[in-house]
């Protein structure tokens, strides 16, 4: 009898991404394979997002879709998972009574059992946990890219932004120790991964359960250590809880890029209040001036919501006038959405659509604008390039290759007759900048094959198996075995 498929479908941030290879791992630890692109597969799961306001939309009319299938093949399963399923629980399964498990962001380790027992009893499962079951990174991984991975340093969040409900969902932080994040970044290097992002609801207020305010730049300073890793990034900081040791760290540990998403949300500090947002304009843009200071080649980015509930022309204002000052490289523009569950929701002076379309709009020109000035001055420079795949649509009919530059600016480059990977890394000279990427259509300076590129090209991915929960700990952890294939040895602790 063949193995039984699976299909996982991600919504939403760099945490639903990562928990989505987690799900994937526990799957084929459970015997499961990957279902081929374009195939049906015998379990779909949707790991669900509930952040925007039409997430529930969304998942509904996609499950629609997959209703005929069901009724074509009972045995096919469905499973809901995520933000969406800790949010709705039960109602999931009365507006579509054919899913067959409906799991929350506390027990994603509970998915393959979940999925077995909805078969042997013939009926929907439905178990959402209030608080943390198992902490993710002690389950094992399927990771999606050869050359570059996440890792999890903290769940939760301890915030109460008014517009987030995040927290109500995923619960407060609680924070890996050191050696732990070490081993697992140790292990990914292992396999020829070579950058990785730390990841966290708010990666600065690392080290509060263990009681160490300056754990996060500790922590960025030990991944220095690690032979073979290239590139660190890491989000989300927020701004109150920045410090100048992460600066430093930043500046001075060669692996760690000159990048920085750090939100804004809004430049108003009466909105900022409303939002429970704890630092101020000036606050942030001190921060921005101190790592321009330390790294003047940094590419800073941001997250910003227009049309919050009382926003005025002269808050909007205050926001243009941040986003001048701060020049971001990018910025991820967000229309405000009323989410149910949330201090937002039900403040007074909702604004009307049009309003709050009419500023995304002029917010956007604005930032484009800056952002393209900012990719103007890179032509001519000469960028270290990691290869990846996907990042380019129209790379098949210009004949380029895609990747990330160190400062994670969106680089299409010219191979030339250069046999080259996703996973390698090559030099080239900027030769065209636009608002959103860069282009390179000179000849390559360097072209460097790697064991990512390697496994990429036999179509292999990283496999990690679960790293316990250790003792807190700074400093390389102890060198790994080497692996064959994909097959990852679990790491030690720190």
């Amino acid at each position: 009898m063949s193995a039984r498929t699976y299909q996982v479908r991600t919504y939403g941030c760099q945490m639903n991404v990562h928990d989505s290879e987690r799900l994937s791992g526990l799957l084929e630890d459970a015997g499961y394979v990957a279902a081929p692109e374009g195939a049906p597969a015998d379990v779909v799961v949707f790991n669900t997002c509930a952040v925007r306001e039409n997430a529930d939309n969304k998942l509904y009319g996609n499950l629609g879709h997959l209703a005929p299938a069901k009724t074509a093949n009972p045995d096919m399963q469905i499973a809901v998972g995520g933000c969406l399923a800790q949010k709705d629980r039960g109602e999931i399964v009365r507006r579509a009574p054919w899913v067959d498990v409906v799991f929350g962001t506390h027990n994603i380790g509970s998915l393959p059992t979940l999925l077995e027992r909805a078969r042997h009893n013939r009926q929907a499962e439905v178990e959402i946990l209030e608080s943390l079951e198992v902490f993710p990174s002690t389950l094992p991984a399927r990771r999606d890219s050869a050359h570059s991975g996440w890792v999890s340093i903290s769940v939760g969040c301890n915030n109460t932004c008014t517009f987030c409900i995040v927290p109500a969902l995923r619960g407060k932080e609680r924070d890996r120790r050191p050696g732990d994040v070490l081993a697992e970044v140790s292990a990914l290097v292992a396999e020829g991964v070579l950058e990785v992002t730390l990841l966290g609801q708010n990666v600065n207020s690392y080290g509060v359960e263990f009681g160490d305010r300056y754990a996060f730049g500790k922590l960025l300073r030990a991944c220095g250590d690690i032979d073979g890793l290239e590139r660190v990034r890491f989000t989300s900081p927020h701004p109150k809880d920045f410090t100048d040791d992460v600066i430093a760290a930043m500046a001075e540990t060669p692996v760690v890029c000159h990048q920085l998403h750090m939100p804004l949300q809004s430049g108003s500090d009466r909105l900022l209040r409303e939002m429970r947002r704890s630092y101020r304009s000036a606050r942030y843009l001190s921060i921005i001036d101190k790592v321009r200071a330390a790294m003047p080649d940094a590419a800073i980015t941001t997250d910003i919501i227009v049309g919050f509930p009382g926003e005025t022309e002269a808050d909007f204002q205050a926001t243009l006038d941040v986003v001048a000052q701060s020049r971001f490289a990018s910025a991820f523009t967000f229309q405000y959405s009323k989410r149910p569950g949330t201090p937002a929701a039900t403040m007074p002076d909702q604004l009307p659509k049009e309003v709050v379309r009419e500023r995304y709009d002029r917010l956007v020109a604005l930032q484009n604008d800056i952002a393209w000035q900012l990719n103007k001055e890179q032509v001519g420079r000469t960028v270290e390039v990691v290869v990846a795949t996907g990042e380019g649509r129209k790379d098949a009919d210009t004949h380029r290759m895609s990747g990330r530059a160190r400062d994670n600016r969106l680089i299409h480059f010219n191979p030339g007759d250069s046999a080259i990977r996703p996973g390698d890394v090559v030099s080239t000279v900027i030769t065209y900048a636009a608002p959103h990427h860069l282009v390179a259509d000179g000849t390559l300076l360097s072209h460097r094959r790697t064991r990512a590129g390697d496994n990429h090209e036999a179509g292999l991915r990283p496999k990690t198996n679960g790293v316990t929960l250790g003792l807190p700990g700074f400093g390389t952890p102890a060198p790994l075995p080497a692996a064959d294939g994909c097959a990852t040895p679990t790491g030690g602790r720190g």
